[in-house]
């Protein structure tokens, strides 16, 4: 543990490669993969270019539903896959919810309703 900053043994694992998951899965991201194999630079650019892409999309969006409330449409924008939003009856705070579809794609490997993220 001391060589590794400390870290639990399940902290340390947590970002390991797993095969069968979504493409939109997080230790996925090739800017990630290139910092930990050392390669900064290219890590860097990479980053870049994700970054950039995200905020293409958000501009998209957000002129989506410009144009949306322009025409009087609605506009639903972004909605997750796996998860929804609702209100937690106790404490009243917003809090996302798994509504399923995950554990069966990934049983299909049928990842056509992800979008490509990376």
């Amino acid at each position: 543990a001391e060589n590794m900053y400390f870290f639990s043994e399940l902290a340390l694992t947590l970002n390991e490669p797993e095969e069968r998951v979504a493409p939109t899965d997080s230790r996925l991201r090739p800017d990630q993969r290139l910092m930990e194999s050392g390669r900064w630079d290219e890590a860097n650019v990479e980053k870049q270019r994700l970054e950039e892409k995200q905020r293409a999309v958000r501009r998209r969006r957000e002129a989506e539903a410009v144009e949306a409330l322009e025409e009087g449409k609605d506009y639903e924008g972004y909605t997750p896959l796996w998860f929804e939003r609702k209100v937690d009856a106790v404490t009243g705070e917003l809090i996302c919810v798994y509504k399923g579809g995950y554990w069966e794609a990934k049983d299909r490997q049928d990842w056509s309703l992800c979008p490509d993220i990376f």
